[in-house]
């Protein structure tokens, strides 16, 4: 609980600037419309999710907390915060958490009147949404599991590592008007001049392919072999079918008439054959 605890205080640091006081009953975070459908009906949008007994007590520490330590930053004050709640008793995190509760089970019902309303249309946009959102959770999640198993980072392309070294001197203000100032430079350059990044870039390719083999071995050592990328399927070999005669019709030109006759195959010089004697 302690770890997860510190791996979200710089997720809800940023979350917890937005909120104010008035916020304590519900977050402010909404269902989006997917594709342009939209959710609102004659109660309005859907019911907004509540906050968790550690977000309660979060927001209502902050404004102390800042004041306490006016000079830093909001990501070290949220992680104060959620070393405070780590030393709360039971007793002490029991009114937060059942606040929490309480607004859970309001907010299960209001969603279940919303739902109501919803149609078929709205329901099933609804459903899609909440399904993308749960893909984008497990692959953060999975995406923390790796670097906490230390997954060597994938290999730079040339313009990555062209665009870190200028990225400090770069024109613009804003990282997007940078980012295309530096992709305009990178287009201007000769060939001479991107060579050695693109040397960087093979390096670093041979790097990350010698790191990811010692990670694998390291993942199977520790039972992890799931971890481990899809090896190449063995291709089974197609089987040979044995052609059964040559069937293929070829013209002979007549010399005496100068027409085309079909040349007969193995097969049907046999059951020509069989044909005359039967008339005879």
């Amino acid at each position: 609980m302690a770890s997860l605890i510190s791996c979200g205080a710089g997720f809800f640091g940023k979350t917890l600037g937005l909120l104010s006081s008035r916020s304590l009953a519900r977050c402010t975070c909404v269902c989006p419309a997917v594709r342009g459908i939209s959710f609102s009906t004659s109660s309005g949008g859907p019911p907004k999710r509540p906050l968790t007994g550690y977000l309660r007590y979060a927001v209502q520490q902050r404004p102390a907390v800042a004041k306490q330590y006016p000079d830093v930053r909001i990501v070290e004050i949220t992680k104060k915060i959620a070393q405070e709640w780590r030393l709360l008793s039971p007793e002490q995190k029991k009114p937060y958490q059942e606040a929490a509760l309480a607004a859970r089970q309001v907010y299960k019902e209001e969603m279940t009147k919303f739902k109501e309303q919803l149609s078929p249309a709205q329901a099933a946009a609804l459903k899609e949404e909440k399904r993308q959102k749960m893909a984008r959770r497990r692959a953060i999640r999975k995406k923390r599991e790796l670097t906490m198993l230390g997954k060597p980072k994938r290999p730079r392309s040339a313009f990555n590592i062209f665009m870190s070294e200028h990225f400090q001197e770069a024109t613009g203000e804003s990282m997007q008007s940078k980012m295309k100032n530096l992709f305009e430079d990178w287009s201007k350059l000769r060939i001479s001049q991107k060579q050695v990044y693109m040397q960087l870039a093979e390096d670093d390719k041979i790097r990350y392919k010698n790191e990811m083999k010692s990670w694998e071995e390291h993942m199977v050592e520790v039972g992890r072999e799931d971890l481990i990328r899809n090896r190449k399927k063995k291709t089974k070999p197609k089987k040979s079918v044995k052609a059964k005669g040559n069937k293929t019709n070829t013209k002979v030109v007549s010399e005496s008439k100068g027409t085309e006759t079909p040349a007969s195959s193995p097969g049907t010089g046999k059951s020509a054959s069989r044909a005359k004697k039967a008339e005879e």
